[in-house]
């Protein structure tokens, strides 16, 4: 589950789109003076071309600020493990909510053990792909900025633009972002149910895609409504903030979850946890005599 999802992100979406956007000579794989290596690493994994710049001491602050971060995160999942052995006692709806928690600490953990291994075998560090989601103040932000950024980079010249440059001598040039935003929603919303395709071999039931629409259409009319009042008037975040990560998580708990547990991702996640520990705890058993023995003979 765990390797599968991010094999399906990383190459059946990334992956050939950066190949699509190559084959009209745009995007990280286009520079003429790439290496056939960096060619195939920049194709597989998520990676921009300043990330190739040395480390400063600002970014090893951020590392270590980082590495705290993704501490506290794994020590949270590790208290969902638990919770999901009383999830009788739970209400439904507030297992959802740890459920979501636990898919966001999750991918955002995998993406680091994963960039920590390329920057370790290769010297290239992946950029991030999350900036603190629940801290976004509209939908915007929170679609353009914070959740899944190299995504929305992916995007922006394989979709949003080639719709945005067809649309604009029909809507003008100041609808036409409007109708590039949603064909980039819509995308997405495909993109992913290959991806859920990939992880239960079931058929797409179209929900994922409803709840991409749906977010690209109110996307679209916060948008509208910013062109419209021009600044003129502004809600503080803390009325919009909350608003924002309660819109996402009710359509969440609508559209995306039930697909989601149709897969049967959690319990197949958690065999793979206990998988996991059943392994560690085999190695460290038979490591343990063996450095106990090498004490007492020294």
């Amino acid at each position: 589950m765990h390797l599968g999802g991010v094999s399906a992100f990383f190459l059946a979406w990334l992956a050939n789109f950066k190949l699509l956007m190559f084959a009209y000579g745009k995007g990280p794989l286009s520079d003429p003076l790439i290496s056939l290596p960096k060619f195939a690493v920049f194709a597989c994994l998520p990676i921009k071309q300043d990330n190739l710049i040395p480390d400063s001491p600002k970014t090893a602050k951020q590392g270590l600020k980082s590495f705290w971060n993704y501490v506290l995160k794994g020590l949270l999942i590790c208290l969902f493990l638990k919770a999901y052995d009383y999830t009788d006692m739970i209400h439904p709806k507030f297992t959802w909510v740890i459920y979501s928690f636990h898919i966001y600490f999750g991918l955002e953990i995998i993406l680091a053990i994963v960039g920590g291994l390329a920057k370790s075998v290769i010297g290239i560090e992946l950029e991030p792909q999350f900036d603190e989601p629940y801290l976004s103040a509209s939908l915007q932000e929170f679609w353009g900025r914070r959740w899944n950024i190299m995504v929305t980079r992916i995007l922006r010249p394989a979709v949003y633009e080639p719709v945005l440059y067809l649309s604009t001598p029909i809507t003008g040039r100041k609808w036409a972002p409007l109708i590039a935003v949603m064909g980039s929603f819509v995308v997405s919303g495909l993109m992913h149910e290959l991806i859920f395709f990939y992880l239960g071999r079931n058929r797409p039931s179209g929900e994922i895609t409803l709840f991409f629409v749906i977010h690209g259409a109110c996307l679209a009319v916060e948008v509208g409504i910013k062109k419209v009042i021009m600044g003129r008037w502004r809600v503080t975040g803390l009325i919009t903030g909350p608003l924002t990560i309660g819109f996402v998580m009710v359509t969440a708990f609508w559209l995306f979850f039930p697909e989601f547990l149709r897969c049967d991702a959690i319990s197949k996640a958690l065999d793979e946890y206990a998988a996991l520990g059943a392994f560690v705890k085999d190695v460290s058993e038979a490591l343990l005599p063996k450095s106990f023995n090498n004490v007492s003979m020294v």
